[in-house]
């Protein structure tokens, strides 16, 4: 692509005049009208190649704005077509905005590109090319978690429990991302790496991208010490002020409990100590695991009851009892929460606590295009064994702002100078082929001039 075309891309990206966004409306194509009768139709894989090649500008905000674009777009549509034509470029630009850090790359950026990893991995689904972005990003996004800000911070442990999730061949690759995530908020003693304190909204998503990846093990590993510490710390977490952090850990700990842990490590310990006498390391752990246990389930019983303080807000309490309620439930009667949820007339329904981490995760990365990857995305359907009532309905006809007309219609504008180029590059195709050969180079020489 030439410069001429990179600065025009740049400037459809940043065009903010007269408050009109950008030519990219996510989630949907652009509808061009023309003298009020003619329509040109510009679809979304046009749309995300203006964008994708904008992420070789320079202009930092002109990334950033492309970066957006592209997250909207594959949250909302599944764009198998481009990822089948272009997903190496992708995921070599999101990978280089990744590795330039802080001394190229904006928080947000970084933040943006990890995200669109994350989104690429879920769109390619299991396979090779998932294995491929596994690869290429994994250490570019541990890199970046011991650099970042908690702004970039919170988008890579997502798209480090995505790409783990999906594109992860064994347990041992699990347990590494999930050590990754566990450095972040519990920091080996004795690392000569000065550590800032995370924020409450850091330790909230990094205990939910472990927890996510937790559900995936078939088999867990049993290190006694280990496990006390994540209980012991997750114990703690339900005593802060952040309603989302009390959330998050009592997920983890009702997944901890609901995969057997405790069990397991209760019945490791308890055999051990009868082998070597009562006095024995082993009998101690035994006690501090039931100890916590006990401790937990008195912690879950306070605040599934909890009075609303000064300034709390009643949907978040609510919120926060139905859940540990729910934990409670499960902790006492061994009853784990059935969630239903109707998307498009399709009934999701949950019955364990793995399940319901796995949708709530999900939820947050994808957003609002979470029923859209539900309905469309077959990975989705495999992790969830949903299968989804096919439709055929004809997508809507968007209707323009008067903004988005006024863009379109000036004959001065850049949209109408890539509208009459397009149109006159389709007209040449059209000769050539009727001709019986293709003008590549014509067309390119017209299109560059």
């Amino acid at each position: 692509m030439g410069k001429r075309s990179q600065r025009r891309n740049a400037a459809m990206l940043d065009s903010d005049d007269d408050g009109c966004v950008s030519l990219f409306s996510p989630g949907r194509s652009a509808l061009l009208e023309v003298s009020g009768a003619e329509e040109v139709h510009l679809d979304q894989d046009s749309l995300l190649d203006r964008a994708l090649d904008a992420l070789d500008e320079k202009r930092g905000s002109t990334r950033e704005n492309a970066l957006s674009f592209i997250v909207e777009a594959f949250s909302n549509n599944m764009q198998h077509q481009f990822v089948e034509e272009k997903f190496a470029t992708l995921l070599h630009q999101c990978v280089g905005s990744i590795r330039k850090g802080s001394k190229k790359a904006s928080a947000k950026e970084i933040a943006l590109a990890s995200h669109v990893i994350g989104l690429l991995i879920l769109t390619t689904g299991y396979g090779d090319k998932a294995r491929e972005i596994f690869e290429e990003s994994i250490r570019s996004l541990d890199e970046s978690l011991s650099l970042g800000s908690d702004v970039s911070k919170i988008s890579l442990v997502e798209s480090l429990a995505i790409i783990t999730f999906v594109g992860g061949n064994d347990q041992e690759e699990t347990h590494r991302s999930m050590d990754m995530m566990w450095q972040i908020i519990n920091p080996k003693l004795g690392s000569k790496v000065v550590t800032v304190k995370p924020s409450a909204l850091l330790i909230t998503i990094v205990v939910s991208a472990w927890s996510f990846l937790l559900s995936t093990m078939d088999e867990v590993k049993l290190n006694t010490k280990n496990w006390q510490n994540y209980i012991s710390y997750f114990s703690s977490l339900l005593d802060k002020e952040d309603r989302s952090t009390r959330k998050a850990a009592g997920e983890a700990l009702a997944l901890i409990f609901d995969i057997g842990v405790t069990e397991n490590l209760s019945a490791e310990t308890k055999s051990a100590s009868d082998m070597v006498g009562e006095e024995s390391e082993p009998r101690e752990s035994y006690a501090h695991i039931h100890g916590l246990k006990g401790k937990v389930i008195n912690q879950v019983r306070n605040l599934s009851v909890e009075a609303g303080g000064k300034g709390s807000s009643k949907k978040d309490l609510n919120s926060q009892k139905i859940l540990f309620r729910d934990i409670l439930e499960f902790f006492e009667h061994a009853h784990s929460p059935e969630i239903s949820m109707k998307t498009n007339g399709d009934l999701l329904q949950t019955s364990s606590w793995t399940q319901v981490i796995q949708v709530n995760f999900l939820k947050r990365f994808l957003g609002g295009g979470f029923v859209k990857h539900l309905q469309e995305n077959d990975l989705l359907h495999d992790v969830f064994n949903f299968t989804p009532k096919r439709r055929n309905l004809s997508d809507r006809v968007h209707r323009m702002t008067n903004c988005e007309k006024r863009m379109f219609k000036s004959s001065n504008s850049i949209l109408s100078k890539e509208r009459a180029q397009s149109l006159k590059k389709q007209r040449m195709l059209s000769e050539g082929r009727n001709l019986g050969h293709y003008a590549v180079n014509m067309v390119e020489e017209v299109m560059s001039y």
